[in-house]
């Protein structure tokens, strides 16, 4: 009795000692990575001050993780199935996926065979060729039985992309500020994926409603001659109140010479003589430069490029992609913070 006392004094002080050496303020001290003449730089000051160096290289790092999340998921569904049938995986591979897969025919295989570039004999290469084969078929094979467990399964994908300071001051907003999401997109009328994008965003909307918000900021590239004044010219209709009727107009004709945008303003039944004058004088350059500008510093360097509750996301992304990452940022307004901790703190 007396023995167990004393452990139980000792653990006491033990963790006494521990927790007053471990203080809040150590905990959530940032960490010094840099010294120059005594003045210390932290982690801090490095997302701070270099995020827009940093953005693009913790997005490549995070579709890294995604891929492998992916391939992760796929195993555990595959590992949950075969459990279920009271199999090993490989057994319920082989009995309920690969079922159906024949080995090719000595035409096919000869055909495969003169379609490649080799010094090897047919001959040599008969058994290799026959696996090789197989291995494909059977990688199909598993590829689409695993997307059927994914349609049947509740699955939640909560990895988010990273996280960079961005805010919606200047953007032309399609719903409410304070919507639970705000999916920005920084876009040049002239890029191709952004054309091809607009329709998701407008499928987006339809389908989400007042949930999610979607804001505009011009980001015209260099290459793209027409991409300057066709941002102007949304602006200038904009001050009609017609921004996303001119903006939607612009993706859907693709045309996008001065001349076509002033027939724009004319189908859209706006005041031509205001229009006209605010596109010649260039009175919404400024703007788009600014906006332009604030995505240089983020470190965009392509569109389209987009912020979902400040996650960053880009290129030719499906309409999957968007409504996965609207639906990820309305779960994390409901979910404890432990469930969503990304790759966006890394």
């Amino acid at each position: 009795m007396k023995i167990s006392a004393f452990i139980l004094l000792f653990v006491f002080l033990a963790c006494s000692f521990l927790s007053a050496q471990v203080t809040p303020a150590s905990i959530t001290a940032p960490s010094v990575i840099a010294d120059v003449d005594g003045h210390r730089l932290t982690e801090s000051d490095l997302d701070r001050k270099m995020s827009g160096s940093l953005l693009q290289a913790r997005y490549q790092y995070y579709l890294t993780e995604r891929k492998a999340l992916d391939k992760l998921v796929d195993d555990e569904l595959i590992a949950l199935a075969a459990e279920h049938q009271h199999m090993t995986t490989d057994q319920f591979l082989e009995k309920e996926v690969y079922k159906d897969i024949k080995d090719p025919t000595e035409d096919q295989l000869q055909v495969y065979y003169e379609g490649m570039e080799s010094n090897e004999s047919y001959e040599s290469l008969h058994d290799r060729l026959i696996e090789h084969i197989r291995d494909l078929r059977r990688a199909k094979a598993r590829a689409a039985y695993v997307k059927t467990l994914r349609t049947q399964a509740n699955l939640q994908i909560l990895l988010a992309p990273p996280v960079a300071d961005v805010n919606v001051e200047g953007a032309e907003l399609h719903g409410a500020k304070d919507a639970p999401v705000v999916l920005l997109e920084f876009a040049d009328y002239e890029c191709p994926y952004c054309q091809k994008v607009n329709p998701l965003l407008v499928k987006l909307r339809e389908e989400f409603g007042d949930k999610v918000t979607i804001a505009y900021k011009d980001f015209p590239l260099p290459m793209h001659r027409n991409a300057q004044k066709a941002s102007e010219a949304a602006r200038c209709a904009g001050e009609q109140g017609k921004f996303w009727e001119y903006h939607d107009l612009l993706y859907s004709t693709k045309a996008l010479e001065v001349n076509d945008l002033k027939k724009h303003a004319q189908t859209l039944k706006l005041d031509e003589a205001q229009f006209n004058k605010c596109l010649d004088s260039g009175a919404e350059a400024e703007i788009v430069k600014k906006n332009l500008e604030e995505g240089k510093t983020l470190g965009l360097s392509g569109t389209p490029s987009f912020f979902a509750n400040n996650h960053f996301f880009s290129g030719g992304v499906d309409y999957n992609t968007l409504r996965e990452m609207v639906e990820q940022q309305i779960r994390a307004r409901t979910t404890p913070q432990s469930l969503t901790q990304t790759a966006s703190t890394k």
